[in-house]
């Protein structure tokens, strides 16, 4: 159901989960962040659906494992109707098939249940801003789930190549921690850089390699053998 309250300049976020405890404590959690306004809650699929395009949060944590219709179909339910909303998928399923699916159907981030509340904020809120993000504890199940060629024609592998000429030293780097599913605040954490400096990189990585997210720039690494 909706919410009256609202704070001012934060992100505002929809929860579609259907075990009462999990949301209800997923609230009261998120909203201890000055950052985060949990503005909606539903319990299924379809009153997710509605909630979402009537309130058009920035961010929606959205279930798999729902009644009726679950949160992949939620989630292309939204996205064919033209929702604006960012949508984070929050499940405890670990399958490569899955997560790979959810972010085919558009999800811009796949978390697992077991995620801290710190980690989940800062998920929140750089999905919010503009980035992708895969938990690490699926990120590697997901890209395995692609499968390696054995042959590789030479034209590819001077595609390769090119591809991976075209990335600075420090590029590859940033790539390698987005392989792992890692969020722009966490990169610039392992690099010792600002966040935006790490932004930036992302950014010319996604122009470079000529794809429209850092979930497509993982996925082209690892089919492609670029890092």
């Amino acid at each position: 159901m909706p919410e009256t309250l609202e704070k001012a300049n934060a992100t505002r976020v929809v929860i579609v989960e259907d075990y009462k405890l999990t949301r209800v404590g997923l609230k009261s959690t998120l909203n201890e962040y000055e950052h985060i306004d949990v503005v909606g809650e539903a319990e299924d699929a379809d009153e997710g659906i509605d909630i979402i395009q009537k309130l058009e949060p920035d961010v929606v944590l959205m279930d798999l494992g729902l009644p009726g219709k679950n949160g992949l179909e939620a989630t292309i339910k939204l996205k064919e109707s033209g929702s604006k909303s960012k949508i984070i998928i929050l499940t405890s399923h670990e399958r490569g098939e899955e997560v790979i699916a959810a972010l085919g159907a558009g999800a811009n981030a796949y978390c697992l249940k077991d995620i801290s509340p710190e980690t989940l904020s800062s998920v929140i809120k750089d999905v919010a801003d503009g980035a992708c993000w895969v938990d690490p504890g699926v990120s590697s199940v997901a890209l395995n789930f692609f499968p390696k060629p054995e042959n590789v024609s030479l034209i590819q592998t001077t595609e390769v190549q090119d591809a991976r000429a075209q990335l600075t030293e420090r590029e590859l780097e940033v790539l390698k921690h987005l392989v792992k599913g890692k969020s722009n605040t966490e990169i610039a954490k392992e690099l010792i850089v600002s966040v935006h400096t790490a932004k930036a990189h992302v950014c010319s990585i996604l122009q470079k390699l000529c794809v429209d997210d850092r979930v497509q720039a993982a996925v082209k690494a690892i089919k492609e053998n670029i890092i």
